[in-house]
């Protein structure tokens, strides 16, 4: 029986307002699409811009959590996909046998990728400059959004979704995230690579993404070592890190979705 509900990962620096255009894509589908926020993010934009509190607080097991709870409630496994973090969160899912299939779009990668391209030290400079914002909430100014999520768009374009979808992000994770392999034993972000039985996972990457550049993509492609899982890399010309709202989305999340069909 195939999957009749997918659920789409947001990452940082935005909210599930980000899939607005991929809930409606599918819904219309058929398909049940559920966008959940991380844990503390169940308001607007606007409102956790002025109040950054529960991004300051939220946590990686947190998320989790709160992810593997509303997929366990689900009467199936679901597709998940999963955009930037999201995509490192949705690889964990995996990892714990919570989905049919697995789409990551940019992601984040998991422990033990060591890939670190200088754009992505660029992109992640605004949280990094200052081992205080791993206690914060840390925002991008229009020009680092630009760079790090918007560097293909139009200046106009760039604009109109750093309006709309910019938040600040959790200084804790970002810098946990850069620290994940030079610390001792296992962290947050850990998946076992050589798990057999994992669902089929399919990593999507943006040809010019400066925060996730496809190197990193293909390296934690790369790791995934088990006998008779599925896993795959494709790379879209042209495409920035913000892809699920670049102009051609429909393009990206219809191949997500025909391929997650075919292999779950």
């Amino acid at each position: 029986m195939q999957p009749d509900t997918i659920v789409l990962v947001h990452g940082f620096w935005v909210t599930p307002r980000a899939w607005e255009g991929w809930i409606a894509h599918y819904e219309d589908k058929g398909f049940r699409v559920i966008a959940p926020p991380y844990p503390g993010f169940e308001v607007e934009v606007e409102a956790l811009s002025g109040n950054p509190a529960p991004i300051e607080t939220v946590t990686v097991p947190a998320i989790i959590s709160s992810l593997e709870k509303l997929i366990t409630g689900l009467d199936r496994p679901p597709i998940v996909m999963g955009h930037s973090a999201g995509g490192a969160f949705t690889q964990i899912l995996l990892d714990r046998g919570l989905a049919a299939a697995g789409v990551v779009i940019n992601s984040a990668p998991t422990e033990g990728v060591p890939v670190v391209p200088m754009s992505q030290v660029r992109s992640l400079f605004p949280v990094l400059k200052n081992p205080a914002n791993r206690h914060r909430a840390v925002g991008l100014n229009f020009d680092q959004w630009r760079y790090a999520f918007t560097n293909t768009f139009s200046e106009t374009q760039a604009r109109a979704t750093y309006q709309r979808y910019h938040i600040p992000a959790p200084g804790s994770i970002v810098w946990d995230s850069a620290l994940a392999n030079l610390r001792p034993g296992r962290t947050d972000t850990y998946v076992d690579f050589r798990k057999a039985g994992r669902a089929p996972l399919l990593f999507l990457s943006g040809e010019y993404d400066h925060l996730m550049p496809p190197k990193v993509q293909l390296s934690n492609a790369k790791r995934y070592k088990a006998r008779g899982t599925d896993t795959e890399v494709k790379v879209f010309p042209g495409r920035s890190h913000l892809m699920p709202v670049q102009d051609g989305w429909q393009e990206v999340a219809d191949h997500a979705l025909d391929w997650a069909l075919a292999h779950s």
